[in-house]
């Protein structure tokens, strides 16, 4: 799922994520090899692929490899035996689906979270609000930007969202248990803890009779075989996983030490994504950008920027800009 936006902002307007690199070149210049994208959450260090032949791509999805990715979903995420999972092509897919899944009505989101959520509601005729009571809720857990985690008495109404494209830096505070109740449904992102957003990979997870239905939205083949291929490989890997958690936890407070330590107020984030407090973040988002390192800021703040962590070969330049 991408960046972070406020969900008071039209979800009929453009809605503004992470990235957007054709965008700083045209206004700062360089190449895209010049740049150090710090705007997304992906991890700067992703899951090692394998090599792929040319069968990999002339042949459609086996079911069999399909069966396999849900197998390993199941036991990385301990998904509830009640529960059913859907892989799709990429979360942002099923976010785009899941509002059709009930009736209209109002559905509660807190801002600031991912903007996505609010856009596709708005579309499928929903009533977006801020506040409670609502038909429906959406819990970004961790939320993107601040990295709040929400609890499972959060998850109080009848159709209720929960977005862990995040979670997979903190499985202890997974919510998955609660896709084994009616009306309430899992997501989970590859693109960010295994950093491979390019893989396009995204999972349901819910009682059977909803993940049949995403799954007749979705149609045959959704996700293509060498995705298929590589989040069966990555989700069995758990050494992986535990070894990447460390790894990010440790660069993490290593940003917001060179980040606090140039006047920074550390104000959320999660390990993959650092939110910080400034009295201009405008201006070090501009002066960063002419050193052709890509931040985030937001909309509804002059006062926050985020930054995901750099490559092992951006530190020092990072470090230099500021």
């Amino acid at each position: 799922m991408a960046d972070a936006d406020d969900a008071r902002a039209d979800p009929r307007g453009p809605r503004d994520h992470g990235g957007g690199l054709d965008h700083a070149i045209a206004a700062h210049g360089g190449t895209k090899a010049e740049w150090l994208d710090l705007s997304t959450g992906i991890n700067p260090h992703p899951f090692p692929l394998p090599s792929f032949s040319a069968e990999d791509w002339q042949s459609l999805p086996d079911h069999g490899a399909f069966i396999r990715l849900c197998q390993a979903a199941r036991r990385f995420w301990k998904v509830p035996g009640e529960a059913a999972i859907l892989p799709a092509p990429g979360a942002s897919t099923l976010i785009a689906r899941l509002p059709a899944l009930a009736s209209t009505g109002r559905v509660e989101i807190t801002p600031p979270t991912y903007n996505e959520h609010a856009a596709a509601f708005h579309a499928h005729g929903w009533q977006v609000t801020e506040n409670g009571p609502a038909d429906a809720r959406v819990l970004v857990h961790p939320n993107n930007p601040d990295g709040r985690l929400w609890t499972a008495a959060d998850a109080n109404a009848p159709f209720t969202v929960i977005d862990e494209s995040f979670c997979d830096i903190a499985p202890d505070a997974s919510l998955v248990h609660l896709a084994a109740l009616p009306g309430r449904i899992v997501l989970k992102s590859f693109g960010k803890f295994w950093g491979l957003a390019g893989l396009r990979l995204g999972f349901a997870i819910a009682r059977p009779q909803v993940i049949e239905r995403l799954n007749d939205l979705s149609g045959p083949w959704a996700v293509s075989g060498p995705a298929l291929r590589v989040g069966e490989m990555a989700l069995r890997d758990t050494e992986w996983a535990q070894r990447t958690r460390q790894r990010l936890s440790a660069e993490a407070e290593r940003l917001d030490q060179l980040m606090t330590g140039r006047g920074a107020r550390l104000c959320g984030g999660t390990s993959l994504f650092r939110l910080y407090q400034l009295e201009n973040a405008a201006a070090w988002h501009d002066r960063l950008a002419r050193a052709r390192i890509l931040t985030r800021i937001f909309p509804y703040s002059d006062h926050l920027i985020r930054l995901g962590l750099p490559p092992e070969h951006g530190w020092d330049r990072l470090e230099a800009a500021l």
